[in-house]
């Protein structure tokens, strides 16, 4: 039979037609005398009518059971005003049904399709085929597709060009661990699946391609968590000729095109932070600007003070800040506690605190430090009575870790953070490169392509760890979707961040030697953006992970329990690539 409407589709317009529908039956009735079908398909449902002088059709209704798959031909007749169904689309109209075929029976499902219940994730994605059926799944896979096409039409209107770039290429790795690929035909040599397109998107800059972008599949084999993934899809965007500004006007064009699909309208104007500020008054690169509780810096008001620990901290760089809780006087000794072991997760030796009640303070400092100090504090705080100051002393990494945990907390636990709100914000100017202790060098923050600002070239061999990047970030609501910089297209600059990060020039050579000599062929000032689409589509969606949005995702310990993914191969295959059991 060939469907001549979706189910979900068919209104008052069609009464009179006659219709052919397929699909799965959502819910089987029988009232004696006649039988009704709730049939679904992948647009809704539509209710199916067998009359009890259809004998036949009578006959091979009663055997049908939920999820079995049928075809039905039959009349569209509007419903009498009692039997009208406000609850679906298609409410106001059914099916008389002049013929029905059974296409394909169906066991027992695990779990219930047709309704919205607690689903233990494992049996979702151990019977994923049997939860994208389900409305939420149907609901959030459209709702990806109309975004990729909102994507791709827009960026088409800006003249750019979808450009694919290769699966299978070289290892360079820098940051996450690769998925690595043994070549059959080249024994002891191993491809790598991309983390991202950088190098090649850069290249088809320099190859006169000054519009790109592509929705691509990326690897990294990294931890898992909620919004991670060891496969994800990212929106790739590359423009020459173009500075930061350019790039962000692009990019807020195209979040407004997406976000329009859900009604959610951004700024005229997206918020812009530095790294450094952002840092000072959040304790992180990607914040939650939905609610205040800013960190304070404390260090006025204890910069003589008589505390030993205090002074050595501050006298050896380290940080002293707080978060004010308005109210919070009212914690327990045992929530304070629990709230010092929240940070002690963070290597936070300590959380310190000041409570105003009845115009007095309380701490839990020493004796040594004086009402004057804690004044001072509580100034800077803006206390007021029954206000909690929450403290933090130390490293500057750990206090910043340590309070922005805190602060996303505590509130969660208030219910400072309005869920129906969208706050987009920039963060710009990130340090160049870090320095990792463990491995005795530095590290490129974003990566080793990334150009840093003017200001910072003359510190590229005194104090690279002073130099900042011309990178960004774009942060939604505390997640960041999307990060990118201004390139080097300078091979002598380029060179010259390998010898900062370490790399000797035969190494250099080996890894990037492809890029360093197209930089020697004219290659254009160019920038661009990678938006991770699995974390937009997430936020659109109201999902809490990005797991509910992918069609086939993997687990948090990166298998797929449908298809039992990774799994053991045979000797044959192995000895084909040249590599030898681990057993």
């Amino acid at each position: 039979m060939k469907r001549t409407e979706y189910c979900g589709q068919i209104g008052l317009e069609n009464i009179g037609q006659t219709v052919t529908l397929l699909g799965w039956v959502d819910r089987r009735r029988d009232l004696g005398g006649v039988i009704f079908i709730d049939l679904r398909d992948r647009e809704g449902v539509v209710q199916i009518v067998v009359n009890p002088e259809q004998d036949k059709i009578l006959e091979a209704s009663r055997s049908l059971r939920s999820e079995h798959v049928i075809a039905v031909t039959g009349e569209v007749v509007k419903r009498s005003e009692e039997t009208v169904n406000p609850e679906i689309s298609t409410g106001k109209i059914e099916i008389q049904a002049e013929s029905l075929g059974l296409l394909a029976s169906s066991k027992t499902p695990p779990f219930p399709i047709n309704k919205e219940e607690s689903i233990a994730e494992e049996n979702r994605l151990r019977y994923r085929y049997l939860d994208l059926r389900r409305p939420r799944m149907q609901s959030n896979i459209r709702l990806r597709h109309r975004a990729c096409m909102a994507v791709r039409n827009y960026l088409d209107k800006q003249g750019f060009l979808e450009i694919e770039t290769p699966y299978l290429t070289k290892s360079t790795p820098e940051g996450a661990r690769d998925y690595l690929v043994p070549s059959r035909i080249h024994p002891g040599e191993f491809y790598a699946l991309p983390q991202s397109p950088q190098i090649f998107k850069q290249l088809l800059m320099i190859s006169g391609f000054d519009k790109y972008f592509q929705i691509v599949r990326c690897f990294r084999d990294e931890d898992l968590r909620a919004d991670r993934q060891p496969e994800f899809t990212q929106v790739d965007i590359e423009i020459s000729f173009s500075q930061e500004k350019a790039i962000f006007s692009l990019v807020e064009g195209l979040l407004r095109k997406i976000f329009s699909l859900k009604n959610i309208s951004l700024p005229e104007n997206i918020p812009c932070l530095t790294y450094d500020e952002s840092m000072d008054r959040f304790g992180t690169d990607r914040p939650d600007t939905r609610f205040g509780m800013e960190l304070v810096n404390l260090k006025p008001a204890f910069m003589e003070t008589p505390f030993h620990v205090f002074r050595n901290i501050l006298e050896t760089g380290g940080l002293l800040k707080g978060i004010r809780i308005k109210g919070g006087s009212s914690f327990s000794r045992r929530e304070l506690d629990d709230l010092a072991g929240l940070v002690g997760n963070y290597g936070a030796p300590a959380l310190s605190w000041i409570r105003w009640i009845g115009n007095k303070f309380k701490s839990s400092f020493p004796k040594v430090v004086s009402d004057l100090e804690l004044e001072k504090a509580s100034h800077l705080a803006a206390l007021s009575d029954g206000d909690l100051l929450l403290i933090l002393a130390g490293d500057p990494r750990v206090v910043h870790d340590g309070l922005s945990a805190l602060r996303l907390h505590l509130a969660r636990r208030l219910d400072l953070i309005p869920s129906d709100r969208h706050d987009f914000l920039w963060i710009r100017e990130f340090p160049l490169l870090e320095w990792v202790e463990e491995e005795g060098r530095y590290f490129s923050l974003h990566h080793p392509f990334t150009s840093p600002t003017p200001e910072s070239l003359g510190r590229l061999e005194a104090e690279p760890g002073k130099a900042k990047a011309r990178a960004y970030d774009i942060v939604l609501n505390g997640l960041e979707i999307g990060g990118g910089s201004i390139r080097i297209h300078d091979p002598v600059l380029q060179r010259q961040i390998f010898r900062s990060l370490g790399f000797p020039e035969k190494e250099a050579e080996e890894r990037f030697g492809f890029l360093l000599e197209a930089l020697e062929y004219g290659a254009p000032p160019h920038g661009g953006i990678a938006l991770g689409l699995d974390r937009i589509i997430m936020l659109l969606a109201g999902e809490p992970s990005i797991r509910d949005v992918i069609p086939f995702p993997k687990t948090t310990r990166a298998q797929d329990l449908m298809c039992g993914a990774p799994s053991p191969v045979g000797k044959r295959q192995l000895q084909e690539l040249s590599l030898k059991h681990s057993g």
